[in-house]
């Protein structure tokens, strides 16, 4: 690498690692804790590629950006940040920051990006700046998290927040569907229409989809879950669909709707293509288990803003989380904090509360308090046959409610044998040319080592 980089970071070991290794790849390097002395440096003239974090201890570096853009136009700005969330990253991108990169950040990675930066490579692709967004603490549930499968999705999320695309959001239950098309409706120019939710019992009338198509106008419809809607009512959907940009007066609504494992193969064709004009899917919490204590905290201090007793984890009951086989998601997360805020005998939870709230086989965390599988495939059929009412669900119920217990079996022993299809069959106790077929079947993909993703 060739040029000069000025960093800007008030932790001095991120300062003296990332001189080092700038120096080492060839560059010049100006590092200083102060934000005020960056942009001095920037209005002299000084650097070709900045890499800032955000708080600083005499300002922000997202909000410098558009003074950084002011004084040098085309001057590439990496984005550090310990806040992990989806705010930081969209606001980065709205700040048109080259990249973002959430701490702890691996250095051979930041360095490729540093190194496209002064290359004058293509930065990340920016969004239309939105008025009036939440403050982070208004964005609730799993949006948080320094995962790669969360970063890639932040990144995903910048990209389509303020399009007219229709999107699908998938994902398995628990995970927080509706709470991403929340926030892409918040953090959009769209938020200051309103957001409106559709359900099944929503289009039994024949202009039903259309009156709340107009009530969200210029706003977000949510679609939930269509794949559950019956072949009739899903007909209906689909038509209304086609009125909708003559019959809404003004600016036609946002739509986003959500769906679970196998959402395509329950929806009409000529539904799905109308709804889906992007899919994107919520990584469940297996797949991100580094953001499992980040995530309890976030809970708990909900738990505690809702009435419920201040609580903390401590540093050993962190450990156990992260290294408990999480098999739940969000939702049976947050049933496990509120529990432990209740029952705590302290203000940080111990490791001895936390396992025995999780039970010798982790029963507590998937929020079933002992409750048999059987039970709970029960429970899950009767609400599904209970949303069509008097009528009966599609036709092929038998072959998919199998696929979609299938499905996600053969993705968990995949993931607990890393990705080991040998060792996964026989856990499984198949053949392993039958789990093969059923791999391509299913359309699974398939890495090794997928633990430490």
């Amino acid at each position: 690498m060739d040029g000069t980089v000025l960093v800007a970071d008030d932790d001095r070991t991120i300062r003296t690692v990332l001189t080092q290794a700038l120096t080492r790849a060839g560059c010049k390097v100006h590092a200083t804790s102060s934000l005020q002395t960056l942009l001095r440096w920037v209005g002299e003239g000084k650097g070709d590629l900045v890499i800032t974090d955000v708080v600083m201890p005499d300002g922000n570096g997202l909000t410098a950006l558009p003074e950084i853009a002011k004084l040098r136009p085309g001057l590439p700005v990496i984005v550090i940040s310990a806040q992990n969330s989806i705010v930081t990253a969209i606001r980065a991108a709205e700040a048109a920051a080259f990249d973002y990169l959430p701490k702890p950040f691996d250095l051979p990675d930041l360095m490729k990006r540093a190194a496209r930066g002064l290359a004058g490579g293509t930065a990340e692709a920016k969004v239309t700046p939105t008025p009036d967004q939440p403050a982070p603490g208004q964005i609730q549930g799993p949006i948080i998290g320094q995962s790669p499968v969360m970063q890639a999705l932040y990144k995903i999320l910048a990209r389509v927040m303020s399009t007219d695309l229709p999107l699908m959001v998938l994902g398995e239950s628990g995970t927080g569907k509706s709470l991403v098309a929340r926030a892409l409706h918040d953090l959009s120019d769209r938020n200051g229409g309103t957001f409106v939710t559709v359900q099944a019992e929503d289009l039994d009338r024949a202009d039903g989809f259309l009156l709340l198509a107009g009530r969200a106008q210029g706003g977000t419809l949510l679609i939930e879950n269509p794949a559950d809607f019956d072949t009739a009512t899903q007909g209906r959907l689909a038509q209304a669909l086609d009125r909708l940009e003559g019959a809404v007066p003004g600016a036609p609504p946002r739509l986003i709707s959500t769906g679970g494992p196998g959402a395509e193969a329950a929806i009409r064709p000529d539904l799905f293509y109308r709804l889906a004009g992007m899919t994107l899917t919520v990584p469940p919490l297996r797949y991100r288990p580094e953001d499992l204590a980040a995530l309890a905290a976030h809970l708990l201090a909900r738990a505690a803003a809702a009435g419920l007793p201040a609580r903390t984890l401590s540093p050993e009951a962190a450990a156990g989380l992260g290294a408990h086989g999480w098999p739940g998601n969000v939702r049976e997360l947050d049933n496990l904090m509120r529990r432990l805020a209740l029952t705590a005998t302290g203000p940080a939870i111990t490791r001895a509360e936390l396992d025995a709230a999780l039970g010798p086989n982790g029963s507590a965390a998937a929020g079933t308090d002992g409750e048999r599988l059987s039970e709970s495939v029960a429970r899950h059929l009767q609400r599904y046959f209970a949303r069509h009412g008097g009528a009966l669900p599609p036709p092929g119920l038998y072959d998919r409610i199998l696929r979609e217990i299938e499905a996600p079996l053969i993705d968990i022993a995949l993931d607990a044998t890393g990705g080991n299809q040998a060792r996964c069959a026989d856990l499984l106790g198949i053949n392993r040319n039958t789990l093969r077929k059923k791999i391509t079947d299913l359309d699974m993909r398939v890495t090794r080592r997928r633990k430490l993703m």
